[in-house]
């Protein structure tokens, strides 16, 4: 049973930088997934990230004797990071809705932060900017599509931890925790909301944490 906080605080440090194409503001501090790996897996226990990014999840993974396993959609930050893993042969340049065309074995532990979106954009960074899927509404269904694809590879009783926060731009607000809460909860079951409360940064952070009950 693993007893999960409520909140956490930690230092909001990365270990590694991110690409040359990329701003490291898009890329969670390696705290969170080293934290997250402690609570909730073991040594030798197989680690997903369906939205790998800047490959922070895989470092902090491997470097805790962790398997890493990923998929990212974007071939400059799959190249990135690949490219530096010593189980590079897991990480995957693939689109997370249509993971089941990988052969992908089942998974002890999923921690991530899919893109996130305001509402009153129209480009979807999960359709990467498909015109045919624009809009706040397309990216929620492909969302939840997104997480039930996830569910297939995850263990019966396997923990998913998402990297959330709500989203303010020119004082338009879009509650993404809230929407993702709903979202994933088609298909995991939601177990707690812990507050990442980041040293010297005024605005915390969610994760949300589901279980594959079924």
């Amino acid at each position: 049973m693993v007893d999960i906080p409520a909140l956490i605080r930690l230092a909001f440090t990365h270990e590694r930088d991110v690409s040359p194409h990329d701003s490291i503001e898009d890329k969670y501090p390696d705290t969170l997934p080293r934290a997250l790996l402690g609570l909730f897996t073991k040594d030798g226990d197989k680690v997903f990230d369906p939205f790998l990014g800047h490959g922070t999840t895989a470092f902090v993974a491997e470097d805790m004797g962790r398997i890493p396993y990923g998929i990212e959609a974007d071939g400059e930050r799959f190249e990135w990071a690949a490219g530096q893993l010593s189980h590079w042969q897991n990480i995957h340049c693939h689109n997370t809705l249509d993971l089941h065309e990988l052969k992908l074995p089942k998974m002890d532990f999923c921690v991530t932060s899919p893109p996130f979106m305001a509402r009153h954009h129209k480009w979807n960074p999960l359709s990467g900017g498909d015109p045919e899927y624009a809009g706040y509404d397309h990216y929620l269904t492909m969302l939840t599509s997104a997480f039930s694809a996830i569910k297939t590879v995850m263990k019966r009783g396997s923990f998913i931890a998402v990297h959330v926060d709500n989203v303010t731009i020119n004082k338009s607000f879009t509650p993404l925790v809230r929407d993702f809460s709903i979202c994933i909860s088609e298909s995991l079951t939601p177990i707690a909301d812990i507050i990442i409360d980041w040293e010297g940064r005024a605005q915390p952070s969610h994760c949300l944490v589901f279980k594959n009950s079924a």
